[in-house]
């Protein structure tokens, strides 16, 4: 059947634009590194670069998500990816300080694109879990690639913005396969999106949680290529390799979070594994050599997804249609977005064993009342793969890996849809002569 291989090249194609659009989050580090390196810049200012780009790619994100249907799913594709080999290509080609900043605006706007159109594709397969899994097996192995062969390339800050662009000039090929544009069917009802967010205040504690957690998440992974390499006193070589093998931790924590399922339900995971990540936080951002670091790193990137996942199933269980999910992954983008600056503060103005006692600190602070939100707010029962990447940008995809990006949500509760009514013969009165009085036959 023909419209077998066709789903499967729209899946493929889904799958690369996933991978092009969250590559950047995923290589925040060694973006982040190479240009304190390659332009000279302090730790505050490289980190503003790199918050710069993330913030460009939730802006994006924020802005097309409802708009990519309108705007046809090829099309926006390819805007997306034009404008991440521009500006990430501008960028490597210069070293003047405005014209990196602004070749990093456009990529990571155009990283964003990317996002949300893979978002918004991959949701409405038939098996969403199964796709967003496929999506985060590439983007992990082609990142954990590029930190196994970025080193290798000489230094400046050129090589890993070239990366980004060469992915999105790899990916372009591929999407022919997406539709040109997805026509709404006529007289279809609107979903309903009215009424009062129910929940309110266990919404806004955890929404205003998730941005804190996400800030430090993202503060310590913004500098962890720095720590290594200065502090631990490891080659960028060796760094990379931790990154890489951080990465397949990553990938063990989504199974597991997807086999723990609700056997424990929510307030344990969220609760202990946010305290074990402020342990591993403290244990990496001290690290002075090869055996503490990649402890830290690795063990982190593997517990982040499994608390991530029981977080995002809970904002899904404070509303029905989802808006709290919505609100409570905008926050956590507004704080992925501020991480990698706060780090960056945090770590030239105390050290990055100072910074590293603030953030997991601040991550015990919204432990309990995350957890509490969990204990006492009654929601729906888990939605199986509802986990959101650092990136923060609304999807459906399996959280998993690096602490760098970003993962859609699932649609919650399907909007009521009309019954069609099925018409029938048309009724006619019944013949007088079915009617019969039960009389003696008269025989015999």
């Amino acid at each position: 059947m023909p419209s077998r291989p066709r789903a499967r090249g729209a899946l493929a194609a889904l799958v690369a634009l996933f991978t092009a659009g969250y590559l950047a989050p995923y290589l925040l580090p060694t973006v982040v590194g190479r240009l304190a390196a390659g332009l000279g810049l302090g730790p505050s200012q490289a980190g503003l670069v790199g918050s710069v780009l993330l913030l460009g790619s939730a802006a994006a994100g924020f802005t097309l998500a409802a708009r990519v249907e309108r705007i046809g799913p090829r099309r926006a594709a390819r805007l997306g990816l034009l404008a991440m080999a521009l500006g990430y290509g501008s960028a490597a080609a210069t070293g003047t300080l405005p014209l990196v900043v602004a070749g990093v605006v456009l990529g990571g706007f155009g990283s964003g694109t990317a996002t949300a159109v893979a978002a918004s594709g991959i949701a409405g397969q038939p098996d969403p879990q199964r796709a967003s899994t496929l999506g985060l097996l590439s983007v992990s192995a082609a990142a954990g690639a590029l930190y196994l062969t970025l080193p290798r390339l000489g230094g400046g800050h050129s090589p890993p913005l070239l990366a980004l662009a060469g992915a999105a000039v790899l990916v372009w090929p591929v999407t022919g396969r997406l539709p040109a544009a997805t026509r709404a069917h006529r007289g279809a009802p609107a979903p309903e999106t009215a009424g009062p967010l129910p929940h309110r205040r266990a919404g806004a504690v955890l929404a205003g949680c998730l941005l804190c957690w996400s800030l430090a998440q993202n503060a310590l992974w913004g500098v962890s290529g720095r720590i290594g390499t200065g502090q631990a006193g490891l080659s960028e070589v060796t760094v990379g390799a931790v990154f890489a093998l951080a990465l397949g931790a990553g990938l063990a924590g989504v199974t597991a979070a997807g086999a723990l399922g609700s056997r424990l339900g929510r307030a344990v995971p969220i609760g202990v594994g946010t305290v074990l990540i402020a342990a591993c936080v403290l244990l990496g951002s001290a690290a002075e050599g090869l055996a503490s670091f990649a402890t830290g790193e690795i063990l982190w990137n593997a517990v982040y997804p499994v608390v991530l996942s029981y977080v995002l199933g809970l904002a899904a269980s404070l509303d029905p249609r989802g808006r709290w999910a919505v609100l409570v992954g905008s926050a956590s983008s507004l704080g992925t977005a501020c991480g990698p600056l706060a780090g960056s503060v945090l770590s030239e103005a105390a050290g990055y064993p100072g910074m590293g006692v603030v953030l997991a600190a601040l991550l015990l602070l919204v432990a309990a009342p995350m957890t509490a939100v969990a204990r006492h707010a009654s929601g729906r029962p888990l939605v199986p793969g509802s986990i959101r990447r650092r990136g923060g940008a609304p999807a459906a995809f399996v959280a998993g890996a690096a602490p760098a990006t970003t993962a859609l949500l699932p649609q919650v509760g399907a909007p009521e849809q009309e019954i069609a009514p099925i018409p029938g013969p048309a009724r006619r009165g019944p013949a007088r002569s079915a009617f019969r009085l039960a009389r003696p036959s008269g025989r015999g």
